[in-house]
């Protein structure tokens, strides 16, 4: 890493143990110039705990448009910028797509650092079908579009994953019971964490179970309608 040369890194973090990442990673981290994140005080506890000290930019969903020419134009320059979302892969359903877009516009040499997706661990955990798989990202948050959603992958073959927010789990799961009835299905949260949780039955049976108990954590959704 002495080249002169910019380059971007899409490096790939914990999605929750620490302990799940690299050690390309945490060399790539030690020696950039600089680190663009999500949110700064979420990453510094990452890059704390491998003693990591180097600036931040910070960019999210409603900053990235603004922001992407700008780091794009540094790497132009010779800066070397490792990408981070605040856990797994940069990119997949988070903040960093415009960024990579601009990149590739701008023809900047990138680099992938391959890592921790909690689609891929879920999917591993889940017992279902892994050979065909689509990864729908989040649920529509307004209901009449999420039951649409859900009821536009009712025939699909694939085995079928979204993530989902603790505050509109519940929701959610009454959504996939009217739309698809009391299937079996998938529910994944906390995962990597002290708290990981794995629930594998009919949607009933899940949606009153998280009804008894505090919800916290990210979830990721599962289920194949064709699985036998």
């Amino acid at each position: 890493m002495s080249s002169t040369e910019g380059i971007l890194y899409l490096v790939s973090t914990p999605i929750g143990n620490l302990g799940d990442i690299t050690f390309r990673a945490v060399e790539v981290l030690k020696n950039v110039d600089l680190i663009a994140c999500e949110d700064t005080r979420h990453s510094r506890i990452l890059l704390d705990h491998y003693g990591i000290q180097k600036p931040l930019t910070s960019y999210f969903d409603f900053s990235e448009s603004k922001r992407a020419p700008g780091i794009v134009e540094k790497i132009k320059n010779g800066t070397k910028v490792a990408l981070i979302s605040d856990a797994g892969t940069p990119g997949i359903a988070d903040p960093g797509f415009r960024l990579i877009q601009e990149a590739i516009r701008q023809q900047v040499k990138i680099e992938t650092l391959p890592g921790p997706s909690a689609v891929l661990a879920a999917l591993a955990l889940s017992g279902l079908p892994t050979d065909r798989f689509a990864f729908e990202g989040f649920f529509p948050v307004k209901s009449g579009q999420k039951k649409n959603k859900i009821l536009s992958l009712k025939e699909d073959t694939r085995t079928i994953i979204f993530y989902e927010s603790p505050h509109r789990i519940l929701k959610t799961l009454e959504a996939i019971e009217e739309a698809l009835g009391d299937v079996e299905i998938v529910v994944a949260r906390e995962l990597t964490k002290k708290f990981e949780e794995v629930v594998r039955d009919k949607v009933s049976v899940i949606l009153s179970h998280f009804s008894k108990k505090k919800i916290l954590g990210e979830f990721v959704i599962l289920w194949n309608l064709k699985n036998d």
